[in-house]
């Protein structure tokens, strides 16, 4: 499957193209800023030669694919997704780089982890997973179920809930001020309300209560790291199109669709000709809240 290839599945298609608007280059800047996160939550698995390593959410296998030389050739990465297109995509890679046989695939639900036999991983993995997941405490119970005694879960979270204290969540969209068109964006969210309200799952939570959730499922020793970035509005910012043909998360249509389905003409142009000049000159502002935690089961 390439890259860009539509799908009907959200968190392909979200991946795979509206994330990065389908632009090739910008494909490429995303993938590049992950990877310090997916080499820090690699890191804080301490993963073994021969190590069994479930990354949960495995989405397009970063963490995965990262993961294959650590536990060397008698170890085994399950990537795990709800979304069998992405384990498509990422038996396909396994496949053109010969590492198939390091390799399985698993077509899960993050609270539903049942095909695992318990205590039978030595770590897993996520990034950006339970920010998207209404019964997080079920996938925490589920981590700690399949893991071996002395096994680690190395997570990586956006803490939306911290950022809004920094940036307010109805007056800015990515960064961007949209206060003096905020009606026009209110009829947006309107005419979108279904997808909006999925959103809830990703700011229900904060840093506290992932640490919390962990301790509550059993585990002994639980670290968090908290990165607090403020900046400005980010990777996406100087290009109007790839902006305006993405989506921040898979739970929402890209912008253009979103103001194409809500907008009248005249209002697609007044939305237009106040956000394109702000992103084409980045003046914007972000806070990246970020949480990095490990914990061990220790009994």
């Amino acid at each position: 499957m390439q890259p860009n290839t539509i799908t009907s599945d959200p968190w392909a298609e979200w991946l795979l193209k509206n994330r990065h608007g389908g632009d090739a280059e910008q494909r490429l800047r995303v993938i590049e800023a992950m990877k310090p996160v997916r080499d820090k939550v690699l890191e804080n698995a301490e993963l073994k030669q021969g190590a069994t390593l479930l990354d949960v959410g495995t989405g397009d296998g970063l963490i995965g694919f990262g993961a294959i030389e650590k536990v060397g050739a008698d170890g085994k990465v399950i990537f795990s997704d709800i979304s069998e297109p992405l384990l498509d995509v990422c038996r396909a890679c396994a496949t053109e780089t010969g590492l198939l046989d390091q390799c399985e695939f698993l077509k899960a639900d993050a609270i539903d982890l049942s095909a695992i036999e318990p205590g039978s991983i030595d770590a897993v993995t996520t990034r950006s997973v339970i920010i998207y997941v209404t019964a997080k405490q079920r996938a925490f119970d589920e981590f700690f179920r399949v893991l071996k005694k002395g096994g680690r879960v190395s997570m990586f979270e956006p803490i939306g809930k911290l950022s809004y204290e920094f940036i307010p969540k109805g007056d800015y969209y990515l960064g961007y001020d949209i206060r003096p068109i905020k009606e026009l964006v209110e009829k947006m969210k309107d005419a979108h309300k279904a997808q909006h309200a999925l959103q809830s799952t990703m700011s229900d939570f904060d840093e506290r209560d992932l640490v919390k959730m962990l301790d509550k499922a059993g585990f002994g020793f639980i670290h968090l790291e908290l990165d607090v970035t403020l900046g400005n509005a980010g990777m996406l910012s100087g290009n109007w199109e790839v902006f305006y043909n993405s989506s921040p998360n898979p739970l929402v249509p890209t912008l253009r669709k979103q103001v194409e389905v809500a907008l009248l003409p005249d209002e697609q142009e007044r939305f237009i000709s106040h956000l394109k000049p702000l992103v084409e000159t980045n003046t914007g502002r972000t806070a990246q809240c970020r949480a990095f935690i490990t914990a061990i089961k220790e009994v």
